[in-house]
């Protein structure tokens, strides 16, 4: 065997192994969640998201909730039996309003339960599934987000504010326009939210929640907390199952570059310390 033979060898091994690598990987996650269903009596379902990069180019490609997403979530709660739990694994920065109303429309009409697992984060669109839901179940370091839209780069609620803030003869019509679209876009989510929260709270509760939620009262990128989201009179609880905490490390963030954080990834304990005696 020359040294061109060997060459080609290492360069097949090496383009395979990632391939393989993948597929331990997806094989490894289906075990688990067939696990966690039959332990629980449910269907899991996860909708994450992770920034992923162009394997050539390197270039950073952010992922969100698109209508792809809710075609296969809508798919899958038509598959399930509505005497069958759901569990919602939800991590992502949110996406697009329509595919994310898809689905929690698609969710608070099923005749099942619903419950909302969050192990890190579900904000914007992903808060708004979450708020469809019979429970949400959240991790105590989890966050959601509000859920007031946005026009283009900028709130729709901070445009609004340009009209109270200047006379209309000194505001281009541009602004006006966005202005415009803000209203009916505010006003728009947060029926939709009220009507999501109804299912759930008095509709007074559920009136209020929207307002909060949906108007512009915080940045849109916001963290709503566990202790927060239980102030504001959201119903969610903290006792997320560990599996699902394994379950998301089963979905690692791409790596091209040196690793910004990293630890021995065992579980550890304190030791008991040894005596001067027993040294």
């Amino acid at each position: 065997m020359g040294i061109f033979d060997i060459f080609w060898i290492f360069f097949m091994v090496s383009a395979l192994q990632p391939i393989v690598r993948q597929r331990l990987l997806e094989a490894t996650r289906r075990r688990l969640i067939a696990k966690i269903e039959k332990q629980r009596g449910s269907r899991v379902i996860l909708l994450v998201h992770r920034q992923e990069t162009m394997s050539l180019l390197g270039f950073p490609i952010f992922r969100y909730i698109d209508i792809h997403d809710s075609e296969e979530v809508m798919r899958a709660i038509e598959l399930t039996d509505p005497g069958v739990p759901l569990d919602i694994v939800l991590h992502t920065p949110g996406g697009l309003v329509l595919a994310s109303l898809q689905i929690a429309r698609a969710l608070q009409q099923r005749k099942g339960e619903v419950r909302v697992i969050i192990p890190h984060y579900a904000m914007s669109g992903g808060t708004l599934i979450a708020l469809a839901a019979d429970e949400i179940i959240m991790s105590r370091h989890a966050v959601l987000g509000p859920v007031d839209p946005q026009l283009g780069q900028y709130p729709a609620a901070s445009i609004m504010s340009v009209l109270e803030k200047k006379p209309i003869e000194e505001i281009d019509d541009q602004t006006l326009i966005l202005a415009d679209v803000g209203a009916k876009a505010i006003q728009q989510v947060r029926q939709s939210v009220f009507e999501l929260l109804s299912s759930h709270y008095p509709q007074e509760k559920a009136r209020e929640l929207a307002d909060l939620l949906s108007t512009g009262t915080w940045t849109h990128d916001y963290p709503i907390t566990f202790e927060k989201a239980k102030e504001i009179g959201l119903k969610v609880r903290s006792d997320i199952p560990r599996e699902f905490m394994q379950l998301m490390s089963l979905y690692p963030q791409p790596v091209r570059r040196q690793p910004t954080v990293e630890y021995l990834p065992i579980p550890r304990y304190r030791e008991p310390r040894q005596t001067q005696e027993g040294k």
